[in-house]
């Protein structure tokens, strides 16, 4: 596994968590880096990219709340989330690669009200 997803939990409503994606330089320098979630029962979907070049894009639920970033230094990309609401309960992977379709294993969010 080339990229490997940490930093999951159990946290309350209104309170934030930090993901992190470590990978190999391959595929951080290879280009655009992503974190994607996938709710019970639902499809997986986009959270945020990162561009080389540090451009991001964030879907419209998340906008505000989570951050994107990543360190050249660590190949590391991270999510930052704050304010966490119930919705954001998913299981959050990283995507990245050459073709962008190199997918970590999944970490585990859950969000209690």
């Amino acid at each position: 596994v080339q990229l490997q997803a940490s930093g999951g939990g159990l946290v309350q409503a209104g309170g934030s968590l930090r993901l992190s994606c470590v990978t190999s330089r391959s595929i951080f320098v290879a280009g655009v880096m992503g974190w994607y979630r996938q709710a019970p029962g639902k499809q997986r979907e986009l959270v945020a990219t990162i561009t080389r070049g540090g451009t991001t894009n964030y879907a419209d639920s998340v906008k505000g709340r989570f951050t994107i970033s990543r360190d050249a230094a660590k190949n590391t990309v991270y999510l930052q989330m704050n304010s966490l609401k119930p919705e954001d309960t998913a299981d959050y992977y990283c995507r990245g690669g050459p073709s962008f379709d190199d997918w970590g294993q999944g970490t585990q969010v859950t969000v209690s009200s």
